[in-house]
């Protein structure tokens, strides 16, 4: 048998564009696969050259999904590099924008990204199926994510790339009108956020023999917490090993100590690993599962029970990758909680929404968690505050390394003797939009980038190849 190569192109039911090239050997079983991005984004080199200010207002262009993420995780970086605290109103703001985003955008991946995958049946595996199959799911989703963009365009001026967060807190107050709005809006789905939750896990327990089977990596795993605490906006990042242990906790200013970036010439992706374990046993995952598997408690009612259900079902670190899956319904109660803790909040309305700030060099740190996972922005800014030099380390890039070997497990499992059918493929997708890539996010430059061109014959060979 001839040397086999299997393309999915695209990878469908993902934010961006990706695909998936497995090589086979001459037995037709699987020698290597990877996960290939090639959308080139350089936001690092847009911001040079622009005032620090500016930079929360370029970044929410990086990504239409989870500008929010961008837009804090900026602002945040933006305080440090100022060194202005902001307001307690301002941060309320800014942490009900964030749950408002939570709340968006785990309802669309959920329900309309990955839902497909527990709830269709047959042949068919795609939303339309899904809304056919569950037409009340569907409804009830769409009612939850609505309530999470209009918390977005209250807060951050915009349903989408929002404005209002800047050094020392937010531009734009919250009228009681507004705060009571959302209230409302957040008590009026409470019944169908229960519902949906029940459905899903209903769904995910239905496959349970492939979400246990498909795929399970022992890595480390990295997300904020606070005081041991389960925490979206703010704190300190913790490391962990695959039996649980905590091996590091960075403050954001001294990140670079231990997270090492690695370049693949294939894709566009980084490769983030933990220094100490070095590439590429350390190698680490983030996001939903990564958050449960580091948080010791989780501080709002609803969550924190389903989180005691999760650890009971399945143990602590859990390390099945489709949780991700269930971990993201835990994680849409406890923003739904958080949401209602804010807006209830008697200084959520009042006018103090911003400490003034002078513009100075330094450098800052923004760590938020955003949706997919640990987000961080840094800046370095000369006397006039203008930036010159920045790097982002994105949810997506740090999951880089483990969407490549789950893609390989599950190919190497499902692919033998060259027998490949639709289901083989679609569980391989499947095992990748567990993990919600966001791949605008997540391509960036590396600071050398070299040019290749092969020159090829007739039957693909190389002939010539020249770099710069």
């Amino acid at each position: 048998m001839k040397h086999r190569t299997v393309t999915i192109d695209p990878v469908t039911r993902i934010e961006g564009r990706a695909k998936i090239t497995i090589w086979l050997d001459d037995r037709g079983d699987v020698k290597d696969a990877h996960f290939s991005v090639f959308d080139l984004r350089m936001f690092e080199k847009f911001l040079e050259g622009r005032p620090v200010e500016e930079a929360p207002q370029i970044v929410t262009r990086i990504c239409g999904i989870c500008p929010v993420s961008h837009h804090l995780a900026s602002a945040k970086a933006c305080d440090m590099l100022f060194d202005v605290e902001p307001t307690e109103t301002g941060t309320l703001i800014r942490e009900l924008m964030h749950m408002g985003q939570y709340i968006h955008s785990h309802s669309l991946h959920f329900f309309f990204l990955a839902g497909p995958d527990f709830f269709a049946k047959g042949r068919e595996q795609g939303l339309l199926a899904l809304i056919r199959e569950k037409p009340e799911v569907a409804k009830k989703a769409i009612q939850v994510r609505k309530v999470g963009q209009k918390i977005v365009e209250k807060t951050g001026g915009r349903a989408i790339h929002p404005v209002t967060a800047l050094p020392g807190g937010v531009t734009k107050k919250l009228s009681k009108k507004e705060v009571d709005e959302m209230a409302a809006d957040l008590s009026s789905v409470e019944k169908d956020l229960r519902d949906l939750v029940n459905a899903c896990k209903e769904g995910l327990l239905d496959k349970k023999k492939l979400m246990l089977n498909l795929d399970s990596q022992r890595s480390y795993y990295g997300s904020l917490l606070n005081n041991g605490d389960f925490n979206l906006y703010d704190g300190i990042m913790r490391i962990i090993t695959s039996d649980g242990k905590i091996a590091e906790e960075l403050s954001p200013n001294n990140y670079l100590t231990q997270i090492g970036e690695r370049v693949e010439p294939w894709t566009y992706l980084k490769f983030p690993f933990y220094k100490k374990a070095g590439w590429p046993d350390g190698a680490y995952r983030v996001g939903p599962l990564a958050r449960l598997n580091v948080a010791e408690r989780i501080p709002t009612p609803e969550a924190d029970r389903e989180f005691t259900e999760f650890k009971s079902e399945f143990g602590k670190p859990a390390h099945n990758t489709l949780l991700y899956n269930w971990a993201r319904l835990i994680e849409l109660y406890y923003a739904v909680e958080r949401a209602k803790e804010i807006v209830e909040h008697e200084k959520t309305a009042a006018n103090d929404v911003r400490r003034p700030f002078k513009i100075k060099k330094g450098e800052g740190v923004g760590i938020i968690e955003a949706p997919r996972g640990t987000l961080i922005h840094h800046y370095a800014a000369n006397d006039e505050g203008i930036i010159e030099r920045a790097n982002l380390i994105v949810a997506t890039t740090q999951n880089n390394t483990h969407i490549n070997r789950s893609v390989r497990d599950v190919a190497k499992r499902r692919i033998q003797s060259g027998r490949i059918d639709e289901r083989v493929l679609n569980d391989i997708e499947v095992v990748v939009r567990a993990y919600d890539p966001c791949l605008s996010c997540s391509t960036h430059m590396s600071d050398q980038t070299d040019l290749e061109v092969a020159i090829l014959n007739e039957d693909g060979e190389r002939l010539k190849v020249l770099t710069r």
